[in-house]
């Protein structure tokens, strides 16, 4: 065989193997809605469109990929975790984003849940307190083509990030000993924040709602999330 022919034929398997590729992670995609989103109860179609259209192996490390969309939360380094594919469409339906919103995601990770995020609001603001992640999430986020909506910012994410406020919704993927105060300031009004409130090894996923001046809390389901660090998180 000539090389031109050769070459051909290379290229031509490669583009054969990332399409099957591409469609057998779709497929993973369609099942895990199905069976772990669906079925658990979530019905928002807008956060059932998104779970299908990120691609949450693009935020698993390598190591890791081929689990990606099992039904739990798996490790991204740095002792952290992307979080289980039902706990992100939990939070996110609970929010009740219709489209046009500015959110702060606190607890940026691998970056997956700003991208389901960006897929459900005009404008995402993620904040991660490990360097090193902060690059990973935008790297990934690039990847997809997700940064025209999503801004990834290094810092202490339990006190939000006041030069931007305020904020539609917040939504905390970081268990807090409390609801921090600075991120309640930060929410407007009308408002909804979900946020992991606990100890280290149990919490509640509380949703939290301002409207007209008045704030009211309730609870949507227990969980357990790694610990919020910072001033107002876990020290």
């Amino acid at each position: 065989m000539n090389p031109v022919a050769r070459h051909a034929r290379e290229r031509a398997c490669i583009i054969v193997y990332v399409f099957l590729m591409i469609s057998d992670w779709a497929s993973e995609r369609n099942r895990m809605v199905e069976r772990q989103i669906w079925a658990r109860g979530i019905r928002n179609e807008r956060v059932l469109a998104a779970m299908r259209e990120i691609p949450r192996e693009q935020f698993v490390p390598i190591e890791w990929r081929e689990h990606s969309y099992d039904d739990e939360p798996l490790p991204i380094g740095y002792g952290q975790t992307i979080s289980q594919p039902y706990m992100t469409a939990l939070m996110v339906q609970e929010l009740d984003l219709k489209g046009t919103e500015t959110v702060l995601d606190i607890g940026a990770g691998s970056g997956y849940h700003a991208a389901v995020l960006s897929a459900l609001a005009g404008k995402v603001v993620s904040i991660e307190i490990i360097p090193e992640l902060a690059r990973v999430a935008e790297e990934n986020l690039g990847r997809i083509g997700r940064l025209d909506s999503v801004l990834v910012v290094c810092g202490d994410g339990s006190s939000g990030c006041s030069p931007l406020a305020p904020y539609d919704a917040i939504s905390v993927a970081a268990a807090a000993p409390d609801i921090p105060a600075q991120l309640l300031d930060q929410l407007q009004d009308p408002g909804r924040m979900v946020i992991p409130v606990g100890s280290i090894d149990d919490q509640e996923l509380r949703v939290i709602t301002r409207k007209a001046g008045k704030v009211s809390t309730r609870v949507a389901t227990l969980c357990r999330f790694v610990p919020l660090r910072g001033d107002e998180g876990w020290r």
